[in-house]
């Protein structure tokens, strides 16, 4: 199944671009950083160490900057003069607007999906929510959050529309932050059955159920927010395995 991957960015060119080497650490940096946020290894305001990156990661504490600066650029990590990085704490006015774009996009995306889906895609969105439910039934809570979040760019993949795909991607990415690293098991197994639900209905090619399914599922895992983020130590999230 497709995964939520970071997405792409514009890279600023340089007259002496960074070697290769320099390039791929930063970027095993840049994804390992992002999958401890996506997976709830890593929760809002911890504080991400310079030094202690670098050595985890065996690398200059340069590359590591170059990392956190795109981490930064994606919104997922905050700089502060004379403090360092932190993961992102979104505010709830920010929150509140991550999730009304979301839900303008997606309603757009399932009517579009009921027009023109076929048995074969809905056998693939059947698999999928296989998987979700078999990762919250033994609760394998960094299994179930990107589970969750990526059936929603499954749907975006299926009409075919890799930009808007990507664009969904960086969406819930910035919505772990706010809410899926908070998710208990219960509101877990509501979203996994709102996503069901939201299956039937595009499998009937009921695009006026799939809608408003779609948009109360949204508006179901924004009042489940949760703001009293924890601190993790570094080295148990990011340490290559």
């Amino acid at each position: 199944m497709p995964t939520v991957r970071p997405r792409l960015k514009a890279v600023e060119v340089s007259k002496s671009p960074p070697p290769a080497r320099a390039v791929g650490a930063t970027e095993r940096i840049v994804e390992s950083i992002t999958s401890a946020i996506v997976e709830r290894r890593l929760m809002p305001g911890t504080k991400l160490a310079e030094q202690k990156i670098a050595e985890i990661f065996k690398v200059s504490r340069t590359i590591v900057r170059q990392a956190l600066n795109q981490l930064s650029r994606d919104r997922l990590v905050t700089l502060e003069p004379a403090r360092g990085a932190f993961v992102a704490m979104p505010s709830i006015e920010e929150a509140r607007q991550v999730f009304e774009l979301r839900n303008m996009i997606e309603a757009v995306m399932v009517r579009q999906l009921c027009a023109r889906i076929t048995d074969g895609q809905v056998a693939l969105l059947r698999a999928h929510l296989r998987e979700e439910r078999q990762a919250v039934a033994r609760s394998d809570v960094a299994g179930r959050t990107r589970l969750l979040a990526e059936f929603h760019v499954v749907l975006a993949q299926l009409l075919g529309n890799e930009v808007l795909a990507e664009m969904l991607g960086d969406l819930l990415s910035r919505s772990q932050l706010i809410s899926l690293m908070y998710q208990s098991a219960h509101s877990a197994e509501a979203s996994q059955r709102e996503h069901e639900l939201v299956v039937d209905a595009i499998e009937r090619r009921d695009s006026r159920a799939a809608v408003r399914l779609m948009e109360d599922h949204i508006e179901s895992v924004e009042r489940n927010l949760r703001t009293n983020p924890a601190s993790t130590e570094l080295e148990a999230v990011l340490r290559p395995r």
